[in-house]
């Protein structure tokens, strides 16, 4: 694994699957099969905010997230965040993630505070946090979804 990308995306659409799919792909990862772990970035790994990913395989590949999503079908906004720090010596770090029906400064404070609860827990020395945020207005009569995905590295066979 050389690489962990940061992408993002906002749709709506006539149903929640259709506005999920129409936001993955504004990201660039609508033709893989999504796979969540939980927030621990690998050690030596780089992370890039690259908003839409690159082709990274065949159609129908295993593609390893992390996932910040919100779907709604009420009006309002909703939004999604990404956070990460990484460990000053090129060790592990750590994402944190939040979404949900709120404005993107809400988002971004909740996220900051679930990634410094996180640091709290562990013996590293963190550099700087880094946040990415998707947020999308929503209209009454359509899904409307925001997301923010941390993808590692690139695809891989599923069978």
């Amino acid at each position: 694994m050389s690489m962990i990308r940061v992408v993002w995306g906002s749709a709506s659409g006539p149903t929640a699957m259709a506005s999920y799919d129409a936001a993955l792909a504004e990201a660039g990862v609508e033709n893989y099969n999504l796979v969540s772990v939980s927030s621990v970035i690998p050690a030596g790994v780089e992370v890039e905010a690259v908003g839409t990913a690159p082709d990274l395989g065949p159609a129908g590949e295993r593609l390893t997230v992390v996932e910040a999503r919100a779907t709604t079908a009420e009006p309002g906004r909703v939004s999604a965040a990404l956070a990460w720090a990484q460990s000053i010596d090129h060790g592990p770090g750590l994402f944190y993630e939040t979404a949900g029906e709120m404005d993107s400064d809400d988002v971004e404070r909740r996220v900051r505070e679930g990634l410094a609860a996180g640091q709290d827990l562990r013996d590293w020395q963190f550099g700087d946090p880094r946040i990415a945020v998707e947020s999308a207005p929503a209209e009454s009569g359509t899904h409307t979804t925001a997301l923010v995905l941390a993808v590692y590295g690139e695809s891989t066979p599923l069978l």
